[in-house]
């Protein structure tokens, strides 16, 4: 069903009424914010690496107690690693398919990520953008779904969906990106590649690294930035598309002019933490369009802003931001989008006495 609404400003090129598909919005952005910069692609990347390379020798020399700004530092450069990864996995950081595929297997390697698998399955993201019960990342479970789960599942459940949502991402790493079976041909292989080649990486590195630093520098180096790489992704991912104004809707109604333009947040976070992490914030024109490099993502959010106004929303991160996520933003209820556990146990549709 195409989007009816009308540009907010009179220079726009889309006349009021007009009948607004997902195609009419990419065309209304500059050409320039789909031109791709190989010097602009490669400094980034090389900064990126100056970042994770000044985050480890600050875990090796800081004393104990300035540890956790390390650790913190070093996970979000990682997180750029990742970033980095995302734009070869939507073929926006080379021209060249070989230079992309080679580039995310390097940079997502350290993160034990297989790139074919989280290519494949975040493209599926896209497709599906808030489409109940279709999109594989951070799609809410309806109120029935939930309640005819086991209630070890249940329990789960709220954990992620509350004080613990900062693990939501390695239940998805975990849970869906090591199994190829689902997968055929040629995609099928890939998946195979990637998984076998992060699982032979782990296989090799983790033993060096106990063998030289011991146990605890595994967990120094490794386990504690790869965490905090995990409470990025998270957090983004989640903030990205929850919110209790925005949507999920069945197949039957979704349109992806919707979903791409209104059901995707832009979030502002600290300076440094959007430096090391390429702007993956600046989400909603990456949404609107996935071959915007992730350093044409500002201009391409100025244009949506300047023609679509208050239709683009805009966040800033804090705790406040997160509790109102993890206290409110449970369950799927199609009348008022969100319903908190509480709500739910509140309206007497389902027994507490059975784990809600």
């Amino acid at each position: 069903m195409p989007l009816s609404f009308a540009p907010l400003l009179p220079e726009a090129s889309i006349a009021p009424g007009q009948k607004v598909t997902l195609q009419t919005i990419i065309k209304s952005l500059p050409k320039a914010c789909f031109e791709k910069n190989p010097r602009k692609a490669w400094t980034g990347l090389v900064f990126n690496l100056l970042g994770v390379v000044v985050g480890y020798c600050a875990i090796a020399t800081l004393p104990s107690y300035l540890l956790p700004l390390a650790w913190l530092w070093t996970g979000t450069a990682l997180t750029g690693f990742f970033v980095v990864g995302h734009d070869c996995g939507h073929r926006s950081f080379s021209e060249r398919r070989w230079v992309n595929d080679l580039v995310g297997h390097l940079v997502m390697l350290p993160l034990i990520y297989p790139f074919h698998s989280w290519r494949i399955l975040h493209n599926w993201h896209h497709n599906h953008t808030n489409e109940l019960d279709v999109d594989n990342a951070w799609s809410p479970f309806g109120t029935s779904f939930y309640e005819g789960l086991h209630p070890g599942l249940r329990w789960g459940y709220r954990r992620l969906r509350g004080a613990f949502w900062w693990l939501g991402s390695i239940v998805h790493w975990a849970s869906l990106h090591f199994d190829w079976r689902p997968l055929k041909g040629t995609q099928r292989a890939q998946m195979k590649f990637s998984v076998l080649l992060v699982l032979g990486f782990a296989a090799v590195a983790f033993p060096v690294l106990i063998g030289t630093v011991g146990i605890w520098g595994l967990v120094k180096y490794w386990l504690l930035p790869w965490l905090l790489f995990h409470f990025w992704m998270s957090t983004f991912t989640i903030v990205h598309h929850t919110a209790r104004d925005i949507p999920f809707t069945p197949t039957a109604t979704w349109d992806p002019a919707v979903a791409q333009l209104t059901g995707t947040v832009h979030c502002d976070y600290p300076f440094w933490v959007e430096w090391l992490c390429h702007d993956i914030n600046v989400h909603v024109p990456h949404h609107v369009s996935t071959a915007i490099p992730s350093y044409n993502l500002r201009m391409a959010h100025a244009s949506l802003k300047q023609t679509w106004g208050s239709l683009v929303k805009e966040r800033r991160f804090d705790w406040g931001l997160m509790r109102e996520i993890s206290t409110q933003c449970h369950l799927y209820e199609p009348e008022h989008n969100y319903q908190s556990f509480a709500q739910h146990r509140a309206s007497g549709k389902f027994d507490g006495r059975m784990g809600s």
